[in-house]
């Protein structure tokens, strides 16, 4: 497939939002790669608002799991909706469809092979491929894993910057604002209240010139400003059967610090809400999770809390970060020194707040 064609390219990402996230490097590439194209993605209504307004691509196909369908939602609409779709996209007469999970998958290459695109492209040796990578041996990033797919189209290089678009608004604020992220999905990954709230404080207070420590910054180091934080959870009650929130956990940490603290509070129902609000920020201290890779799609440096997950897989790709994780593997063992020092040694990488 020469570069002086015109592709029509579908890259299939039907997982989570993060692995959509870390998808946009090889959808960059091939935009690059392919300016005349029509490059467009096959995703659920749980992942692909990350894809909103992204300039790489002509068009997002969304469909809808059965397990994220709205309370009295029928399957039989969801199916039909999803039959209809298949079809148009089967009239589309696709030169290549990619399955971009970098994983063997049978199911996928079965839908692909109903669309009848010229070629289907995916990993591992599932029968029905047309182009197959072997699955990765070395310990690379998913972003790095995923961006294999683009030596298929003479790409070489790293891959590009994860990339999710800011909404259009007013920018960031004056002030250094970090965005503190309190949720995880993995008991493993949540961090105890109180050291969300004992961070936070010993940023908050850390004079002009320090950083949060009792020791002086180090030389070349951008001077300690004055901090305000966006709280940012999971909406919810805890004992949710479907979606489990921290409602009361977020409640309990704004009481913790009291009225007067600069932070504020911000209740994302939906994923654009929580890229909104994300895209105000300055930084990012959180656990793995979706939403650290959207936090690095819109460009902020990370401050990350690795529990049982794998760290070289799924660290930040594109943007200056610091990793934590424990031998035990759990994030409840990493202390507040750690974080605080990890945040401090993340200083000098963060964009200066335009006054």
């Amino acid at each position: 497939m020469s570069a002086e064609k015109s592709p029509r390219l579908l890259i299939v990402r039907r997982d989570n939002i993060g692995d959509l996230v870390c998808t946009t490097p090889l959808i960059r590439a091939l935009r690059a790669r392919y300016p005349g194209a029509w490059i467009g993605v096959l995703a659920n209504s749980y992942n692909a608002p990350a894809l909103a307004g992204n300039p790489d691509l002509d068009e997002v196909f969304v469909y809808t799991k059965a397990k994220h369908r709205a309370p009295g939602e029928a399957l039989t609409g969801i199916f039909w909706r999803r039959l209809c779709m298949m079809r148009a996209l089967r009239k589309m007469r696709l030169d290549e469809v990619i399955l971009a999970t970098p994983a063997s998958q049978p199911r996928g290459v079965k839908l692909a092979r109903w669309l009848k695109p010229r070629r289907i492209v995916g990993f591992g040796a599932v029968p029905g491929l047309d182009v197959s990578l072997p699955l990765a041996t070395a310990a690379i990033t998913e972003a790095e894993d995923v961006f294999r797919i683009a030596q298929l189209h003479g790409i070489t290089g790293a891959p590009p910057p994860c990339r999710v678009l800011a909404p259009q608004g007013d920018g960031k604020p004056a002030a250094l604002t970090v965005a503190v992220h309190i949720s995880a999905r993995k008991p493993s990954q949540r961090w105890p209240v109180e050291r969300f709230a004992q961070l936070m404080r010993r940023l908050e207070a850390a004079p002009a010139g320090h950083y949060g420590s009792d020791v002086m910054p180090p030389s070349g180091h951008k001077p300690a400003l004055k901090l305000r934080f966006v709280l940012l959870w999971s909406p919810g009650a805890a004992n949710s059967p479907l979606h489990p929130g921290d409602d009361d956990k977020a409640e309990a940490l704004l009481a913790m610090l009291g009225a007067g603290f600069p932070v504020a509070a911000a209740r994302s129902e939906t994923l654009p809400q929580l890229i909104a609000a994300l895209s105000r920020c300055h930084v990012m201290i959180c656990a793995d999770g979706g939403a650290m890779h959207l936090a690095a799609g819109l460009g902020l440096p990370v401050v990350c809390l690795f529990g049982d997950s794998g760290a070289e897989r799924w660290r930040p790709w594109g943007v200056p970060y610091r990793l934590l994780q424990k031998p035990s593997r759990q994030v409840a063992d990493i202390g507040v020194e750690e974080v605080a020092a990890a945040f401090n040694e993340l200083r000098a990488d963060i964009p200066t707040p335009a006054p």
